[in-house]
């Protein structure tokens, strides 16, 4: 069986190296190798639908759209794609909120590509959700001990002065050119403060942040 894939990665020695280990396995084919998020989703959306990768090899920090926007955005545009992500990072938030916009697996760069190969395989034949024995320790302590923002939480305790102001711009319909216009910076500056946003609230959608700061009169 050949398992169709993709691989997100913003540094071009990692992604090459990636790229050289996986291919090595006769049963990988790379479909789609992306710079970032943006990049991903634009040439997944050019992509014929045969063509589209079972899993997606998602790094979590890249400029322009980071890995946590990009499996939020694509979770729900192409539900039938699994999404592994690969990081160095073993940050709680960033873990929670990659598993609340639709990763399936969690992996730490340093496994090996036989691991990560396993990983794909356990994704798409057993519906598994693979992660790196540290990660799967932080995430039933995770599970056990973290809690969201309450309600009554006020946005200042949890968001930065510029995030809050972001946040009310998002709450009056402005998107992010518009808010970028308004505020004098620029569309990628929006769109970081943005994911910082979603990250701190847990939220993985503009809809779901504009309800919370609705609910909570923060606007």
């Amino acid at each position: 069986m050949t398992y169709k894939i993709a691989i997100v990665e913003d540094m071009p020695r990692a992604l090459r190296s990636l790229l050289n280990d996986l291919t090595q396995f006769p049963e990988i084919e790379v479909v789609l190798t992306a710079a970032n998020g943006d990049d991903y989703l634009s040439q997944l959306k050019a992509l014929p639908k045969s063509h589209h990768p079972q899993v997606v090899i998602m790094d979590l920090d890249m400029p322009i759209m980071n890995g946590i926007e990009a499996v939020a955005i694509s979770a729900e545009l192409y539900p039938a794609i699994n999404y592994i992500m690969l990081t160095v990072t073993e940050d709680d938030d960033k873990l929670f909120s990659a598993i609340r916009a639709g990763a399936h697996g969690y992996l730490l760069k340093e496994e090996t590509a036989k691991t990560i190969v396993s990983s794909i395989k356990e994704v798409v034949d057993r519906l598994g959700s693979p992660m790196s024995p540290r990660i799967a320790r932080k995430t039933l302590k995770l599970l056990t001990s973290v809690s969201l923002p309450k309600e009554e939480a006020k946005p200042e305790k949890i968001l930065s002065a510029r995030e809050i102001e972001i946040l009310k711009k998002l709450v009056d319909g402005n998107d992010y050119k518009e808010i970028a216009e308004l505020l004098f910076i620029s569309p990628n500056t929006v769109r970081n403060h943005i994911a910082n946003i979603y990250e701190k609230l847990h939220v993985t959608s503009k809809a779901q942040a504009v309800k919370l700061a609705i609910k909570n009169n923060w606007h």
